[in-house]
Order: C-alpha cells, then sequence, then structure tokens
C-alpha cells in the first residue's frame, strides 16, 4: 500500500483523520462520531464494536478514564479506489488515568477501511494495534 489515488480524495481523509485527532484532544464526542459511518466497525485490540452508537458508547467510557488524553496521527499510507479506500495510520498516545500522576505513553498503528458517502469520507473500520506501551 502507498499513496495512491486522486489527491483530492487523499487529502480529504488526511483531513478526516486530523478531525478525529482534534476530537480526541477536545473530547468533542460528536465531532469524533462524525468520522464514523452508521454502521461502521471497531476493532480494539480484539474487542469488535458495532454500530456508531455503540462505538461513541465505548469511546466516551473509556475516555472517562483518563484526566488526560493526548492523540496524534500520521498516516503511513492511504489507497483510494473509487469511493473506497484503505489507509495505514500510525498514532502515539499519552494518558494519564484519573487519580495518577504516571504517565503512559502507547505508539499504536490503525488499519482502517473508509467510505465516501453522500460527498464525505468515514471510517467504516478501524483495527488498532499497539505497536509499544511504556510509562514514563
Amino acid at each position: 500500500m502507498a499513496f495512491t489515488g486522486p489527491i483530492e480524495d487523499r487529502l480529504a481523509i488526511r483531513e478526516l483523520i486530523d478531525c478525529y485527532n482534534d476530537a480526541v484532544h477536545r473530547r468533542d464526542a460528536e465531532a469524533w462520531r462524525a468520522t464514523w459511518s452508521e454502521n461502521a466497525e471497531w476493532d480494539l485490540l480484539g474487542h469488535i464494536v458495532t454500530g456508531r452508537d455503540a462505538i461513541v458508547e465505548t469511546w466516551l467510557g473509556a475516555m472517562a478514564t483518563f484526566s488526560y488524553v493526548g492523540f496524534s496521527a500520521t498516516p503511513g499510507a492511504i489507497e483510494v479506489d473509487g469511493d473506497r479506500a484503505s489507509a495505514r495510520v500510525y498514532v502515539r498516545e499519552t494518558l494519564i488515568e484519573n487519580g495518577a500522576d504516571a504517565v503512559r505513553r502507547v505508539e499504536g498503528a490503525y488499519h482502517d477501511q473508509l467510505q465516501k458517502i453522500s460527498g464525505a469520507w468515514v471510517f467504516t473500520k478501524r483495527a488498532y494495534s499497539i505497536l509499544h506501551d511504556a510509562a514514563a
């Protein structure tokens, strides 16, 4: 996989990834929700959640366990084929659990499937895996 397909679509997908990042930093559930398709699937370390509402509910529960979440992502590949695309996205997370002082730094990767629906790109499937997990 590489960076292939129309540049306009690749840019729109990059902006979707950036919107996802921004929503995590701001803990904005509605903005984060808007990045997913209605029937999306989120594979979070083998725990599969299906449907946008269930995905958002799971995310809200996870976010509630942290006093701070920093999240940034860099695409390693975006491949567009018509109104469908796949991407590999590397992420860095800085996490502080509620009531803790220790900082946890996690690096991971998302393997994504996307679709252009009504002119906008959204995630239809995100599969997350941890590449490295360390406490500072």
